[in-house]
């Protein structure tokens, strides 16, 4: 295994467990979300160049671009989330209260 191939396991695999363990604030759950993205974008990046093939280095464009509307619709959650509960506590945002 390569130095690259641990690093991206091991930033995957802390942010996965941060999810997973973490998730009190919506912030939280939401910086765990983009580090995963961050980390299979790397991963993404890293893949054509030790492949040697040149067709799919659009996919981490792509999925920057992803990345960034992912974080946009979940700060616009966040602040809708704030106005209407007064705080982002993930246990205050259940659907049936509402």
């Amino acid at each position: 295994m390569s130095f690259h191939h641990l690093c991206f396991y091991s930033a995957f695999s802390l942010s996965t467990l941060g999810l997973a363990f973490h998730r009190a604030h919506l912030v939280s759950a939401l910086l765990c979300l983009e580090s995963m993205m961050l980390s299979m974008y790397i991963s993404l990046s890293i893949w054509p160049v030790e492949n040697h093939t040149t067709p799919f280095t659009i996919i981490p464009m792509l999925m920057l671009t992803f990345s960034a509307c992912e974080a946009g619709t979940g700060l616009a959650t966040l602040v809708a989330s704030t106005r209407t509960h007064g705080s982002d506590y993930l246990h205050n945002l259940n659907l049936l209260q509402c």
